[in-house]
């Protein structure tokens, strides 16, 4: 009866999923048709989770890696009782509607994360995977265990094509997540070709070879879907789950099926036909019967049952280990709401010191200190704990053998560390950070948008900030990089001058709880703004970051001219203000997104519109700065790359000194305005 019933499901949801692509004469058939059979398993028999709980915190968790097939998550979320109507799927693609095109996390319940980019989401779901390990090895005890969830991820061709995917897969099988099973709908079908065109790779070989365990089967036997992926939850043997499900696309819609015709939205004018293909009643649309309405109705009471179970052993576990419940209440309230700048100050020292550092050095002495009060922060690199200096120390390594540690090493895999960050920002248990190279970022630049898009809080230390890297030469030294993340809808991007300002941006990103900030470091030491003006106090320099820009030298003549500075150059910005005389303003900026947040009485104090004589300097590209200099000022910039050569020189052949900085200044003080 159950096999029976399970079949009906699918091809119900095959029906669903046809009748709101054909509405809207738009979509990917392909996945929802020829994946339903899968669906009906896991949302008709394995998935552990509670429709009326969606965001229970032992709930297993599934990633479509395939977004563009959304309409399968939506069908099985319908059928399966989560709070997603009929009136949901038929406003699929809508304005506003909580079935966008992809799936986008929070725009309904049980949508675990934003995914479209390809191969992300196999990453996003090491990342749950990752973060389920450390919260079991964090928070169970002998007695309790609370956290034993599985990951699924049903991923394409294009996903496993991705080279993001043999990244994520590598570091699931060093890490050893037994806890994540990957779904491989090997249709043999991309969006041009047939796979045969593109790929020869044996995937199940491939898998192996990284730590995992393959096996393949008829993606339509709901028995063979069963017990793989039975086997795949129960086996906890130190190997991720590969299951190569071989699957028909489009299966059922005449001239469509097994055809790279399947996967978009024209075989939906053949509904009919398929609709009978599938013994669905002639005519009805949106149909499901009461037989799957209430078999679906039971699973629900026996979820919810299963849930309450759970929860009296977590209200049990609650009473016993009081110290832990609040650290894991604490975590979840950091990951969700951050810290306010007044809390996170009290864990900072008073101040940094006034001796040159490297605002690595500082990033790192901040980041550890708020690491020391909040367990729930971890720390991610790409193989460069050691020069990025992000390392929380006493805080041990993640690994097979210490699920507890908090310091992630991924290999040098930024695009996975990327997005397996935002897959555990998805998780909502743990404030994570990422660390690499500036001009490495781009390899991660994916993974952010979509962290930006999807509203996490992750951390990104990019040191190593500019052309001053020296001799390493222009492959190595960010001149675009910096400026490419400032257009990043929702990206806060600070660069901080000296080591107040670090911690002003560090306060920041805690306080964060709507996007991710990248914090634009230097490897070389940068003097203390005070070693030029020393009545620039701790508080001036944290807030006036917080806030974006600030005075950082206020005239005391007549307003003449306003240099803006950011990162290592604002020193230069203050030195070159001693020479040119009374009348001249610096303003520090190292956040143009947090200042642009600010009131319009703020910024209309820090750059009174009064005054048309403004020059700005940075070691990056000049063209975002015109908005703040206006068509009378100037720009000290670097719009080309950069030479090999020990970094002093090069900042100061490319025009990164004082007396360059005099020179423009004056010539726009000799100027009518």
């Amino acid at each position: 009866m159950k096999a029976d019933i399970l079949q009906r499901a699918a091809q119900e949801a095959r029906g669903l999923a046809i009748d709101a692509i054909f509405d809207k004469a738009s979509g990917h058939m392909g996945l929802p048709i020829g994946c339903a059979e899968i669906g009906a398993v896991l949302y008709g028999k394995i998935l552990r989770v509670n429709p009326s709980q969606p965001r229970w915190l032992n709930r297993d968790r599934f990633v479509l890696s395939g977004g563009h097939g959304s309409m399968f998550l939506y069908a099985w979320l319908h059928l399966s009782g989560f709070e997603v109507s009929m009136d949901d799927l038929r406003a699929f693609r809508s304005k506003g509607a909580h079935t966008p095109g992809h799936p986008e996390f929070r725009c309904c319940p049980g949508v675990e994360c934003t995914t479209g980019p390809l191969g992300q989401g196999i990453a996003n779901a090491v990342g749950f995977a990752i973060s389920a390990k450390h919260a079991a090895a964090s928070y169970n005890t002998p007695e309790f265990e609370i956290f034993n969830q599985t990951i699924y991820c049903l991923a394409g061709d294009g996903c496993i094509q991705e080279g993001i995917s043999r990244e994520a897969a590598a570091i699931a099988g060093t890490l050893k997540l037994d806890n994540l099973v990957l779904i491989y709908d090997a249709n043999g079908i991309t969006l041009d070709a047939p796979v045969e065109r593109t790929q020869v790779d044996d995937i199940a070989a491939c898998f192996r070879a990284q730590g995992w365990d393959a096996v393949s089967i008829d993606g339509h036997d709901l028995r063979a879907v069963e017990d793989a992926l039975r086997v795949a939850r129960l086996e906890r043997n130190g190997r991720p789950k590969l299951i190569i499900a071989h699957t028909t696309i489009a299966k059922g819609v005449p001239g469509f099926e097994g055809t790279t015709k399947g996967h978009g939205e024209g075989g939906a004018k053949e509904w009919e036909q398929a609709h009978a293909n599938w013994g669905l009643p002639a005519g009805e649309r949106y149909y499901v019967s009461r037989e799957v309405r209430e078999y679906m109705a039971e699973l629900k009471k026996q979820r919810e049952e299963d849930y309450e179970e759970w929860d009296e052993i977590y209200r049990a576990w609650r009473k016993a280990y009081p110290e832990l419940a609040e650290r894991l209440d604490a975590g979840i309230l950091l990951a969700a709401e951050g810290l306010c700048p007044e809390e996170a100050q009290k864990m900072l020292p008073e101040s940094l010191g006034d001796e040159p550092q490297a605002t690595r050095v500082s990033s790192s002495t901040v980041q550890n200190a708020l690491g020391a009060h909040c367990p729930a922060l971890l720390s991610t690199s790409a193989d460069l704990f050691s020069s990025n200096k992000n390392y929380l120390k006493g805080a041990g390594d993640f690994s097979a053998g210490n699920y507890a540690g908090r310091n992630f090493w991924f290999g040098i895999r930024e695009h996975a560390m990327a997005a397996i960050c935002n897959g555990m920002a998805y998780d909502g248990l743990f404030r994570v950070s990422a660390g690499t190279f500036c001009v490495f970022v781009d390899y991660m630049r994916a993974a952010i948008r979509v962290a930006a898009l999807a509203h996490l809080p992750v951390t990104y230390v990019l040191t190593h900030d500019s052309v001053a890297v020296g001799e390493d030469g222009p492959t190595h030294q960010p001149v675009e990089t910096v400026s490419g993340l400032r257009v990043i809808p929702n990206l806060d991007v600070v660069r901080p001058a000296d080591a107040e300002e670090t911690a002003g941006a560090w306060l920041g990103a805690m306080e964060r709880r709507d996007g991710p900030t990248a914090l634009i470091l230097t490897r070389q030491n940068v003097p203390s703004l005070t070693c030029v003006n020393p009545l620039l106090s701790v508080k001036q320099r944290r807030e006036g970051t917080l806030r974006g820009g600030y005075i950082a030298l206020r005239e005391s003549a007549p307003l003449e001219l306003i240099i803006i500075a950011t990162g290592s150059e604002v020193v230069l910005a203050l030195e070159a203000a001693k020479t040119l005389g009374s009348g001249v303003r610096v303003v520090s900026m190292p956040s143009l997104r947090r200042f642009n947040h600010q009131s319009s009485d703020y910024r209309e104090e820090v750059l009174p519109a009064s005054c048309k004589r403004r020059l700005a300097v940075e070691a990056g590209r000049s063209d975002l700065w015109y908005r703040y200099v206006g068509p009378q000022g100037g720009i000290i910039g670097i719009d080309d790359f950069g030479f090999s050569a020990p970094g002093s020189q090069v900042l100061h052949d490319l025009g990164m000194n004082v007396p360059n900085i005099v020179e423009h200044a004056r010539a726009l003080l000799d100027e009518s305005v």
